[in-house]
């Protein structure tokens, strides 16, 4: 075990390549002790012995590169590269180098305590000594030169001559212009004499004696004059990042020869490290048949239909799940200036969807000038903001690295190229995560590319052996029913349109009911009053302690829910409390508004009695099976279907145990569920009895020595999956707690096609499969005015109880309302609550051919459950028992009564 990089890997939370990096240069360190006077054709021998990719170091010092996929998080690597070289004593002084201003001003950034993607956030170490971070701007006035440089072994202090120093120079810094040198031109200023340390800075640096390199995109550094002028810097080590492995040239590509590790980004996809990238087109569609004209404007119409449901789609995630609102773009390939000039004018014309995007769109190329290139940049810079307007930009060749957004979803490429380039070029800036990880939700998820004329051709490249994707998901669009843009509606429940006395949401009247606004006019006419209700309201939804709604109506709730309504500040500053003449009868009237207008849904949670007590009870290992042997040199795998390739490598980092139990044991308390100090017995136990099966069938004890430090990864992972069947959770047992008598109902999110109006639920569906994008009113029980339905047996559900007399209220819960934890930690929301006059119900609709599926089944059994915790907990108050029925679609018709489903299809606990 190596502590310093298990703490590093653990502050940072490292993602899997990050940390196998850091394993990596930790490893070389080992092989090779990097100096100003290495060997460096005995380095490359001793490491291509473990990392055969690693042919030659092609510079003038010891230097490797880590190709890792765009998404996977370069930046914070060199972080932790930079922190391990520092904390193991191996350097102090750094040299990161940018190919362009605006990474070099994004590692800046990245570099400097306080920003929101500081690269050494948890690293203990340097909260109170934090690195000296060097730029172009502050190394002239000596900024970066220390007083005296320490021999040896490089402690960590406090004073500036022993704090760890950054340096984040622009290549152009460095890089002398040879054809100026050639004329006798001046050379950069770094380069220059500096009187202050009577040489110039670049000497300086390159006369430390433990300079690292670190090099952002070094791809960008392999031309003659770049190559020169980081040779010139002597450094100790050079650590290359980049995404593409390569240089260009007139026969094609050129791989490097230093490749140390890859991490190419069909596997970052496989591991939801970045976007699943999608190719779209429309059903049944022939290219030639239209103009060239006319395929474009079918594809960026498409394309814009496309972006505005995945705007919706977003939204609505980050609505029903908390979280921060992200605001996607689209981005179109222009093949010049002058057509992206087209191209602007068409997205800004009026027959354009209205021009609703005349100032959502601009375009970013070489030609622009002035006021209007700085507006540009100042828009693009902020396009991840959900306050700044842009939804499209167009541009010409020119977002290459460093420009790294999270919110880019849709792409259009209208330049001509080959496949294989579209997709190198056209993903590479889409493929972040806004919230960092997969959620789930395949909208939130992917990059979709809009290339109608080019899909089989892109769909074949991406299923290429050699493709930098492997795969791509398809999605083919309906001409005649292809997405249209829509916009978020946000229902409020009834009460809240009663209270607030306006409609729910912004539709006509009569689609949500007029009888709103004469009860409002019948309850709260004088002034304050409705203000005093809203604030009431407000307050009831905060209140914690009561067993249910109904106890809102005690004295003393009444007088702290008054005393809370006027601690609130009213909306409506001119019709102050004050003025209210009987404040407490306003107070009554909405708590009763509250209690018709809502079910009680108590939030249940089931918690230990006592103290939990975790371990693994004793047992034998299984090593049946097991039959590893001796590896003589390092092995590459290579996986015939996926084709991916996997070394074999030794995991001793050179290490030599005594007892070979420990090589097991150190393999077994990486994982996180393993306490060592509480199963330190149980572990050697485990690992004596692997041992004794590993020499039942080797040679000697070196055989065994050898599987163990090619293989203890793998013996620990077969210990480690045979502990979890063993592993137990004591205590004195469980209860439930009913943390809050009711739960407030929520205002939910849906998404609309504009101009389409809310249906009449009693009305047939004719497209059935389209039922779950309607929105449906007319609705007396319901307590919201509009609801959706995910399928036409749960709207027909819908017309039983209204038109049962047995049922009093009824509700499709919002996300989060009810909170039923299934196995595993997910939560399960019914499709239904319904309230009668004996009795409440959970409901839910399924197909028949799904009743006797697992996840229903065990939902099923959750749901039962949770009724008979919330039936204990109704005793004590109104009485009233909670069931739950799992009803069969077929069973569903208008001549069928509530009650009678109930007694044909309700669970009950077992």
């Amino acid at each position: 075990m190596n502590p310093t990089l298990n703490a590093i890997a653990s502050r940072l939370s490292l993602r899997a390549p990050q940390r196998r990096s850091l394993e990596i240069l930790g490893r070389l360190l080992e092989l090779s002790n990097p100096t100003k006077n290495v060997d460096l054709a005995a380095s490359l021998a001793n490491l291509r012995a473990e990392f055969p990719t690693l042919v030659d170091f092609e510079r003038e010092f010891l230097s490797v590169c880590f190709a890792l996929a765009t998404g996977v998080g370069k930046t914070r690597l060199m972080g932790a590269f930079i922190a391990y070289l520092a904390l193991t004593g191996k350097s102090r002084h750094f040299f990161v180098l940018a190919p362009n201003l605006t990474i070099y001003d994004k590692l800046i950034a990245d570099f400097k305590p306080g920003t929101s993607k500081y690269v050494f956030q948890g690293i203990a170490e340097f909260v109170t000594a934090p690195p000296v971070v060097v730029t172009g701007e502050n190394y002239e006035a000596g900024y970066g030169v220390r007083a005296a440089l320490a021999p040896g072994h490089l402690p960590l202090r406090g004073s500036f001559d022993e704090a760890i120093h950054v340096n984040v120079f622009n290549i152009s810094k460095i890089n002398s212009d040879v054809r100026s040198s050639q004329r006798g031109g001046n050379p950069p200023r770094i380069k220059r004499l500096a009187e202050y340390i009577g040489e110039s800075y670049f000497e300086y640096l390159a006369n430390l004696p433990d300079l690292v390199l670190l090099m952002d995109e070094s791809h960008r550094y392999r031309a003659d004059a770049g190559t020169k002028a980081i040779n010139e810097l002597k450094p100790i080590l050079g650590l290359e990042l980049t995404a593409t492995p390569f240089t260009e040239s007139a026969k094609g590509p050129v791989p490097f020869k230093n490749v140390i590790y890859s991490y190419p980004l069909a596997q970052a996809i496989a591991d939801g490290f970045v976007k699943e990238p999608a190719v779209a087109t429309r059903k049944d569609f022939d290219a030639s048949k239209l103009t060239p004209e006319q395929l474009e404007r079918i594809k960026i119409e498409d394309a814009v239909r496309l972006h505005e449901q995945v705007k919706t789609d977003l939204r609505i995630y980050a609505n029903q799940n908390d979280k921060a609102i992200v605001k996607p773009f689209m981005l179109v390939i222009a093949r010049d200036t002058e057509h992206a000039g087209r191209l602007i004018e068409a997205f800004k014309s009026p027959s354009f969807f209205d021009g609703r995007y005349a100032d959502k769109v601009i375009q970013v190329h070489s030609a622009l000038t002035g006021e209007e290139k700085d507006e540009t940049v100042q828009r693009l810079l902020a396009v991840e903001s959900a306050s700044e307007p842009t939804e499209i930009v167009i541009h010409v060749n020119m977002l290459k690295e460093g420009w790294d957004v999270t919110n880019l979803y849709t792409i259009v490429p209208l330049r001509a190229a080959n496949a294989r380039t579209l997709i190198e070029q056209s993903i590479g800036r889409g493929l972040r995560l806004p919230y960092g990880k997969r959620v789930g939700v395949p909208a939130v998820d992917r990059l979709t590319i809009v290339a109608h004329d080019r899909f089989q051709e892109i769909v074949d490249e991406a299923n290429r052996g050699d493709s930098i994707i492997k795969n791509v998901q398809t999605i083919v669009l309906d001409p005649d029913g292809a997405p249209l843009p829509k916009q978020i509606i946000e229902v409020a429940p009834m009460i809240d349109a009663i209270v607030s006395g306006r409609p729910s949401i912004a539709l006509p009247l009569s689609s949500t009911g007029a009888a709103h606004d004469e009860t409002v006019a019948a309850l709260f006419q004088k002034p304050g009053e409705l203000e005093l209700a809203r604030a009431t309201l407000s307050a009831i939804h905060a209140q914690s302690g009561v067993r249910t709604s109904s106890e809102l109506l005690t004295p003393e709730n009444q007088a702290k829910l008054l005393a809370n309504a006027m601690s609130l500040r009213p909306v409506q500053p001119s019709l102050p409390y004050a003025k209210v003449d009987d404040p407490m009868a306003v107070v009554a009237e909405a708590t009763n508004l509250h209690l018709k207008h809502t079910i009680d849904i108590p939030r249940i949670t089931v918690v230990p009695i006592d103290e939990v007590v975790a371990g693994f009870t004793p047992f034998d290992l299984d090593c049946s099976g097991l039959q590893l042997q001796p590896v003589a040199e390092d092995i590459l795998i290579q996986h015939l279907q996926s084709h991916q390739q996997e070394q074999l490598s030794v995991t001793d980092h050179g290490v030599a145990e005594v007892r070979l139990e420990n090589y097991i044991v150190r393999a077994l308390v990486d994982y996180a569920e393993v306490d060592y100090d509480s199963n330190a017995d149980l572990l050697y136990r485990l690992a004596g009895q692997a041992i004794a099966h590993l020499r039942s069938y080797l040679k000697n004890d070196d055989e065994v020595r050898n599987v163990l430090l090619y293989h203890q990864s793998r013996i620990g992972a077969l210990i480690q999956a045979q502990l979890e069947r063993h592993r137990f959770e004591r205590t004195a047992g469980f209860e439930p707690k009913v943390t809050k008598g009711f739960t407030p109902l929520r205002t939910t999110p849906y998404s609309i096609v504009p101009g389409d109006p809310p249906r009449e639920f009693r009305a047939p569906v004719e497209a059935k499969r389209n039922i779950d994008q309607l929105l449906f009113c007319g609705f007396k029980k319901c307590l919201y005015p509009l609801q959706r339905f995910q399928s036409d047996p749960e709207r027909r559900f819908a017309v039983v109880l209204e038109n049962d007399g047995s049922a009093l209220k009824w509700v499709k819960p919002a996300k989060g309302t009810i909170a039923i934890t299934l196995r595993g930690g997910s939560q399960y929301e019914p499709d239904f609550v319904v309230e009668t006059r004996t009795a409440r119900f959970l409901v839910e609709v399924k197909r028949s051919d799904q009743l006797a599926e697992d996840g229903v089944v065990a939902r099923a059994r959750a749901a039962t459950m949770w009724c008979k915790h919330a039936t204990d907990h109704t005793r004590t108050t109104d009485g009233k028992r909670w069931g739950y029925a799992l009803i069969r679609d077929t069973a569903i018709k208008e001549n069928m009564s509530f009650d009678g489903l109930v007694a044909e299809f309700e669970q009950h606990a077992t």
